[in-house]
């Protein structure tokens, strides 16, 4: 595997929110399309707020864009009167209103449809043909559906203050904050666990006794025999394999499946304990990821550009990762 620049700077890393449903156009909540640059979610949230007079608590957002990045993504404020401040114009340098509309309901956490990358990975060092290949691979078979890094904090600093807080005692504030720690725990579990499949080569194998997840919808169900109609859709990339994500309650794997989990989620006893004191709730997510419409080309020699779509959750430098060894700017 050769290596690459990443994020040079803010324009190689473009992303695009996309929407599972059709506003409105009418409703107490002005739904608003924000495009920005060098700016936190939250930051931008927090400005919204201002310009329209509310609450922090009135402006929600689906999911957290990256700041190093060029990112459009979908707010709603709740703002039963009209509000010439939410109108699309620039906001701040590096904020711009893309467009504004209504709608009936709050965007809630989680509401994705997708979101469209599109990338420059520059100084690429390993062979075209060699690229290309594990390209065309990834298009076929996906990769596994690792967190990325950032959901760690830089050097895995939200590991570590998560386990301060969890296992420790040490104070937390915010309920953001918390949720974050929260997540970064739950999420470093699941990826023992897919690391796990992946040294087995099951990763993208659905086996008896699975919880398989269907595709970019969070629903999984058991699989009691791999049949030839469940492989084919395997194939197809519609079912994956699926993992943890630690809590209490929640559907459970059978067999050897539920085995290799509970072996891999025994060597953190504390932190298991420490969530379902907290009354987090078990999920599943699937250990499969399939970039959809995956296309490339090559400016110049040492540059790649790509362009694919991902479910929500998912995260681009994951599918990097598979093909190039890459060094991202901050």
């Amino acid at each position: 595997m050769g290596t690459a620049r990443l994020r040079a700077c803010p324009e190689d890393f473009r992303v695009d929110e996309q929407l599972p449903f059709q506003p409105s156009g009418v409703g107490e909540h002005c739904l608003i399309q924000v495009c920005k640059r060098g700016w936190t979610t939250e930051a931008v949230a927090k400005i919204l707020a201002a310009r329209a007079g509310v609450s922090r608590g009135a402006v929600s957002f689906a999911g957290l864009k990256d700041r190093h990045a060029v990112t459009t993504q979908w707010f709603s404020v709740h703002a039963p009167k009209a509000c010439p401040a939410l109108l699309p114009g620039c906001l701040e340098d590096g904020v711009e209103i893309v467009a504004a509309t209504r709608n009936a309901r709050k965007l809630r956490r989680g509401a994705l449809g997708g979101n469209r990358f599109r990338l420059l990975v520059r100084e690429v060092s390993a062979p075209r043909r060699a690229v290309e290949r594990r390209l065309h691979a990834i298009s076929r078979r996906g990769v596994p559906n690792y967190f990325g890094p950032q959901r760690f904090g830089r050097g895995g600093r939200n590991l570590q203050q998560a386990r301060a807080w969890l296992l420790e005692g040490e104070p937390v504030r915010g309920r953001t904050v918390r949720g974050l720690l929260i997540s970064a725990v739950r999420s470093d579990l699941f990826n023992r666990v897919l690391a796990r499949r992946v040294a087995a080569g099951t990763w993208d194998t659905l086996l008896a006794g699975e919880r398989a997840a269907l595709d970019g919808t969070g629903s999984h169900f058991p699989v009691v025999a791999v049949d030839a109609p469940l492989r084919r859709r395997v194939a197809q990339g519609d079912v994956h394999p699926s993992g943890p994500l630690p809590g209490v309650g929640g559907d459970r794997p059978e067999g050897a499946v539920a085995a290799l989990e509970d072996e891999v989620l025994a060597e953190e006893p504390e932190l298991l304990a420490a969530l379902a004191e907290r009354g987090v709730r078990a999920d599943r997510r699937p250990l499969r990821l399939m970039p959809r419409q995956l296309v490339w080309h090559w400016p110049d020699a040492q540059t790649l550009s790509l362009d694919f779509t991902l479910t929500a959750g998912a995260y681009a430098t994951t599918v990097i990762a598979e093909v190039l060894e890459t060094a991202a700017e901050e």
